[in-house]
């Protein structure tokens, strides 16, 4: 019954329902990514600044390689260079750093589209629908009842209400994300700055 209902929305419900389907998908994939991530990476920094601060540098580098999180790539590149100058690490592990970022925002410019686009393709639902609404009262001479005019009305809207109830929670949920990215960096300009501490002392 409901997607006979959805139906009578025209054309445009596809492919706003195949949006709202690619939101979750990304949403939901992003979410457990993150959460791996942070599992893996938690406590690395200061662990690889002990070994750093002890001369254990092979194993403080085994420790970032082994960690395959965010911040131990950071770490791991950090190492390379530690010994040389200060200029040259700081711009590995900025570099470093943002690489990781682009990574862990990878997605979220399809879901602000999807945001974008679901209302506008409601509203061009609903145009197209009123257009085919007001063609059969043309054909039929301007002699439609309320109640023909009412139905063709509604179906016609139904692809805006689809196409904004898909693009406010997508809108939320993008908004959750950055803050998440936005999070991760902090943690890794912090790890990079416990690591920082360790190799200047």
């Amino acid at each position: 019954m409901m997607f006979s209902f959805l139906a009578k929305g025209g054309v445009l419900v596809a492919p706003i329902l195949l949006c709202s389907v690619m939101a979750v998908a990304i949403f939901f994939e992003r979410l457990i990514r993150f959460y791996r991530l942070r599992k893996r990476g938690k406590g690395l920094a200061e662990g690889v600044a002990r070994l750093v601060r002890g001369g254990q540098d092979e194993k403080a580098g085994e420790l970032a390689r082994s960690s395959r999180s965010p911040m131990g790539n950071v770490l791991s590149q950090a190492m390379e260079v530690k010994n040389q100058d200060r200029e040259t690490l700081e711009t590995v592990i900025a570099h470093a750093t943002e690489e990781q970022m682009r990574y862990l925002s990878r997605y979220l410019q399809a879901l602000a589209t999807i945001g974008n686009i679901t209302p506008l393709l409601g509203l061009l639902g609903t145009v197209i629908g009123m257009i085919k609404a007001f063609m059969v009262i043309q054909e039929m001479g301007g002699k439609v009842n309320a109640a023909v005019l009412a139905g063709g009305i509604w179906e016609a809207l139904l692809t805006t209400a689809m196409g904004l109830a898909v693009a406010l929670p997508t809108i939320l949920a993008h908004s959750y994300l950055v803050s998440r990215v936005n999070a991760y960096e902090a943690w890794l300009q912090d790890g990079a700055v416990t690591f920082m501490k360790a190799v200047m002392r």
